[in-house]
């Protein structure tokens, strides 16, 4: 995940709010570093994704785009063409990454007074309508219950015939039903693996009712904290901790109007992971999305990148098809990343595809994606 500016829960903003040499720098870390995409993350506050896509796009080769988008605030049909504009400009670049909302406050600054089941409501229409504006070459009308038009056609399609791949966001029930119906990718937090497990069976199980013949593949997200043994990296974990307790950060999310609960149920969700115990399964550390409040994913993989990549590996074992890491310490951690987690993720997964028959070889290997 890159931002325009450099700040992380760690660290204080510096800089002006959007500095092209930073974004590029950090966007061409992630490139150097091996990912597949970079998360271009959305708030009400920050700047367009879609515009800090193009930019960092004519500074980079290959690395692929995932922007965070709100339904709701522009039509689809608009949204349609400005996301297969820069698919086309790009090559295939972009993916598209769902937010619904989880935070009534946050959606008001923007305008969206609907509740939260009315925007899951907006948001299955909005993506039925995005998906058919990607694939018509021929006129077509919608009349719904939040969008009317009628002949839409449009000159730009995506770069690719199978469309732009999308992403969703979510851990409630509307986020399972709306998500498993529309979902090339479901994005989860990253919770112990029991929970993760029951999620990705509820995405399942929604995409079976929404009539699916494949379920969507799974994201998980976490912030892996390395060094080079394990005692030197929960050290380095501990102090994390201490800072981010000391204020002296920025979060991604601010609690919105003094609110003192998070609305959203993957915060409410990391939270009540943590509030069961500090470590979970073989690296993972809770205390960090109680300091932060579980304003976005924030629970970490602590030890060294042995340990981490094997706990990266439980999460593929149970069904995740992309892995999607940010550090603490943004820039210098993808740099980290690339030199001493990545490769080791791809190693084993290799191996497997290598030593794994043939009927199962596939599959595998298609699950080595590092984000």
């Amino acid at each position: 995940m890159i931002e325009t500016q450099e700040a992380s829960e760690t660290r204080p903003a510096t800089g002006p709010v959007i500095d092209p040499e930073y974004t590029t720098r950090f966007a061409r870390a992630h490139e150097d570093a091996g990912f597949d995409r970079i998360l271009i993350g959305y708030s009400s506050r920050r700047p367009d994704g879609t515009q800090v896509a193009a930019h960092v796009a004519a500074r980079t080769e290959r690395i692929g785009l995932l922007i965070a988008h709100r339904p709701g605030f522009v039509a689809p049909t608009l949204a349609a063409r400005s996301f297969a504009t820069l698919d086309q400009f790009t090559g295939g670049r972009v993916a598209v990454h769902t937010i619904t909302g989880g935070n009534g406050a946050e959606q008001r600054k923007d305008g969206d007074f609907l509740d939260k089941e009315e925007r899951y409501e907006r948001t299955d229409e909005y993506l039925g309508i995005l998906r058919r504006a990607w694939s018509s070459d021929e006129p077509f009308s919608h009349e719904g219950r939040h969008y009317r038009f009628e002949d839409y056609s449009s000159q730009v399609l995506p770069y690719r015939a199978t469309g732009i791949p999308l992403y969703f966001g979510g851990s409630s029930e509307a986020a399972y039903r709306v998500g498993g119906k529309h979902a090339d990718t479901f994005a989860l937090w990253g919770e112990p693996l029991a929970e993760t497990a029951e999620q990705i069976a509820s995405v399942r199980a929604a995409a079976t009712a929404a009539g699916r013949a494949e379920a969507p593949g799974i994201s998980v997200s976490f912030r892996p904290i390395l060094a080079a043994t394990e005692e030197l990296a929960w050290e380095r974990a501990h102090r994390v901790l201490d800072t981010i307790r000391a204020g002296g950060g920025r979060p991604f999310f601010h609690q919105q109007n003094g609110e003192r609960a998070p609305q959203n149920a993957g915060s409410q969700r990391l939270l009540a992971a943590a509030a069961k115990a500090d470590r979970h399964d073989r690296a993972l550390w809770t205390p960090t999305a109680t300091a932060t409040g579980a304003g976005g994913n924030t629970t970490a993989l602590v030890g060294t990148p042995e340990t981490v990549a094997q706990a990266l590996l439980d999460y593929v074992d149970i069904g995740a098809t992309t892995l999607l890491i940010r550090g603490y310490d943004p820039l210098d951690d993808a740099i980290d990343y690339g030199r001493h987690l990545i490769p080791l993720v791809r190693q084993e997964l290799a191996h497997r595809a290598a030593t794994a028959p043939s009927a199962q070889a596939a599959p595998v290997a298609q699950a080595a994606p590092a984000r």
